[in-house]
């Protein structure tokens, strides 16, 4: 296969995963590193170099529109970009110290447990009692649920979904996701957010987080340019028109989407692990 052809394909596989990523609120390198080292055969550190570089395009593509709509909580994302930048900045150190099966292995149970985590009832109903540190901090929003109505909500259980998102950035930085399924877990899951909120701030929050950990691979010399620049023009597109399908697309109809093309990638990551293929 020639040089245009390969960067053809990586171009509309990109395009595919950024989205996918921009609909779930993962990032399109939860797609984009098992699809290259899987398909592609690319080493696992050269794909999350580049997943990381496609997952600020995913989020630079994607967080303007939503935070233009309305879904996007800027408050909440910037208070909890304070962990997940620390955690990236160690997973970033520990890529260099893991062997490539182990960081596979751990790649694919993170899918499958985020698959899992999607399909479970998520927490619409915010009739609970108002989180003290939540208001304190302001962690409260408005959604837009119709041309002319809204949804108050307040965040809860701040110190869990703190916490989770410090996990979030860990793996951000060790598996080049962008940590957007942790991210929506923590959001949807732990703090109570409508599952829109938690999808669309999480697209806000990632290229954050994968900037603070690309540098790192960028000095360790695993950022290939022929590999990048498809895979972040892929994805940056994708993600443009993910963000105009969100608000016509059903929660549910997202959730089992994102769930069945996540377990199948985390099997074959795990799989490929054990047998030493990846």
């Amino acid at each position: 296969m020639d040089s245009l052809s390969f960067s053809l394909i990586l171009l509309v596989s990109s395009l595919a995963a950024g989205l996918l990523g921009a609909l779930s609120g993962l990032g399109g390198g939860v797609v984009i590193v098992p699809v290259l080292t899987i398909i592609f055969h690319v080493d696992i550190h050269y794909a999350i170099g580049a997943s990381l570089v496609s997952v600020i395009a995913t989020s630079s593509g994607a967080a303007a529109a939503y935070v233009r709509e309305g879904f996007s909580n800027i408050r909440v994302g910037m208070f909890l970009e304070i962990a997940t930048t620390l955690g990236a900045l160690l997973g970033a150190w520990l890529t260099t110290r893991v062997p490539t099966h182990s960081i596979g292995f751990v790649f694919g149970l993170v899918l499958l447990y985020s698959a899992y985590s999607s399909l479970k009832q998520h927490h619409e109903t915010l009739t609970q009692k108002p989180d003290r540190l939540a208001l304190r901090l302001k962690l409260q929003g408005s959604l837009p649920t119709g041309p002319n109505t809204h949804q108050d909500y307040v965040a809860q259980r701040v110190p869990a979904g703190f916490g989770l998102m410090t996990l979030a950035g860990t793996l951000s930085g060790l598996l080049g996701i962008g940590s957007g399924a942790v991210k929506v877990i923590a959001m949807d899951q732990a703090m109570r957010l409508p599952f829109k909120v938690s999808t669309t701030t999480s697209n806000f929050m990632i290229g954050v987080t994968a900037a603070a950990s690309a540098g790192l691979y960028l000095r360790s010399g695993y950022l290939a340019p022929a590999l990048v620049m498809p895979v972040m023009l892929g994805v940056l597109l994708g993600s443009l028109i993910g963000s105009r399908l969100l608000v016509r697309v059903h929660v549910r109809t997202l959730k089992i989407v994102f769930a069945l093309i996540i377990v199948a990638l985390g099997v074959e990551m795990i799989v490929s692990s054990l047998r030493g293929t990846l």
